[in-house]
Order: C-alpha cells, then sequence, then structure tokens
C-alpha cells in the first residue's frame, strides 16, 4: 500500500512556499467535487428588461471566472495514528490544525488583513486558493464527553478557470478476482484484521471499499479484500 498517492494540505508561504508543516490530513477524502462558475451579466443597451429580440436573456461576460474545490476530511483519534501525526486525546486537537489555515493575517506595516493561500495536494490533482466556508462535525464521543471522531466539509476557490492537464502518474488496473479476500472470524474487527496485515493506517477506506457499516464487529465468515482500499490514513 506505500505505493499509493498521499494528500497534503498546506499553507503556501511568501513567494510560493509551500509550507507543509501546517494543515495536517488523517486520511485521504473519497471524493473530490469541482465547480466552475463565470461572472455573467445583463447587457446595458436599449433592449427591455435584458432581454433579446429573440426573447432570451441578454448577457455578457464580465470579469474572470472561477473554480471551486469541495471536499470532506477524517477525523479519528481512536483510529491507528500515521507516524507523523500526535497521538491526541481530543479529535479537535487534530481538526484546530485545518481550522487556522482559515485564519486571516495581519500586515501591520500597511494595516490590512489577508487571507491565507492554501493548497490541497493529491497526486496529479493540485488546487490553490482559498478557504471559504468550513464546516465541522463532531460525531463520536467518549463517556466523559470528549469528541473523539469529526468529519470537515471544506469549500476552496480561486479566481481562475482551472483546466486539467495530462501527465499524471499512470495507474495500473488489477485484475478482477486477483486479491486474495481474508475471512473474519468470530469477535473479530476490521480494524484488527487490517492490523494483522500491516494495514491498520488503512482500516476506515478499507471498511468503505468493501460497504462495511460496523467496522468493531464483523459477522462471522464475512470475506474482506483488505486491498481495496480507496483512501489511505496520512499525515504531513
Amino acid at each position: 500500500m506505500s505505493g499509493l498517492a498521499r494528500a497534503r494540505l498546506y499553507k503556501v508561504g511568501p513567494n510560493n512556499q509551500d509550507d507543509k508543516i501546517s494543515g495536517k490530513v488523517q486520511f485521504n477524502p473519497e471524493t473530490l467535487k469541482v465547480s466552475y462558475s463565470n461572472q455573467l451579466a445583463a447587457k446595458d443597451d436599449k433592449q427591455t428588461a435584458g432581454q433579446q429580440s429573440d426573447g432570451t436573456s441578454a448577457a455578457q461576460f464580465v470579469g474572470k471566472g472561477s473554480t471551486k474545490l469541495s471536499l470532506q476530511l477524517w477525523f479519528d483519534i481512536t483510529a491507528p495514528m500515521p507516524d507523523n501525526l500526535p497521538i491526541e486525546n481530543d479529535v479537535r486537537m487534530l481538526t484546530k490544525k485545518v481550522t487556522e489555515l482559515m485564519k486571516t493575517e495581519e500586515d501591520k506595516n500597511k494595516g490590512t488583513f489577508s487571507t491565507p493561500k492554501v493548497c490541497f495536494e493529491w497526486g496529479s490533482f493540485k488546487f490553490t486558493g482559498i478557504i471559504e466556508s468550513l464546516e465541522e462535525s463532531l460525531e463520536f464521543f467518549s463517556e466523559n464527553g470528549v469528541p473523539l471522531r469529526a468529519s470537515m466539509s471544506l469549500s476552496m476557490s480561486q479566481q481562475d478557470i482551472l483546466v486539467a492537464e495530462s501527465g499524471g502518474p499512470g495507474f495500473s488496473r488489477p485484475t478482477p478476482g486477483a486479491n486474495a479476500l481474508t475471512q473474519a472470524t468470530a469477535g473479530s474487527s476490521l480494524q484488527g484484521l487490517a492490523a494483522a496485515s500491516g494495514l491498520g493506517k488503512d482500516w476506515q477506506s478499507i471498511a468503505a471499499a468493501n460497504g462495511i457499516e460496523n467496522p468493531r464487529l464483523l459477522p462471522p465468515g464475512q470475506f474482506i479484500d483488505l486491498a481495496a482500499s480507496t483512501s489511505v490514513g496520512i499525515g504531513l
């Protein structure tokens, strides 16, 4: 599994230098949503109510277009931590690294504030822009009310139409049925099976790829494809 691409979310410093220390991500996202838009406005002419002679709306392009990226990130301190992520007792200690990427920065010499430039990078996919919105959901708590698991819905924007370019890393599609399946025994968990195979960091993505709803208690006899991981636990 070491050959799989690892996603990164980090602040871009002065002179476009990468600050890859901040914004640590624990798991690769499952989906990236990219949307494009142009700024349109009604023509300022003698057409009534912005209508052309053929009855269609009269509009013109004004200014640059924009591209937006939406994705969801997961954090779970009950899962095995990557080597470069600290072990925490509260999941908010991990999510705050992403929240900090949204904070405005003050230029004391000019007396102005600006939003830091952030880059999301995953294999051949790279998006640089600003974080427009961020929504955090705390989804699993300890008996003492400490949040242990969280998801973050992240929206970034770039003031340009970004078009994908070729030249990304190659992909070799596996032959159907080529991966050996692992059979669960009574009382086994997906986390335990993944850890025994050296894939403890990837248990959440393996669960998603196999459609497992309760990874903590597997039905005896269930067959699992441990090589069907679709996302990987990571850190910067």
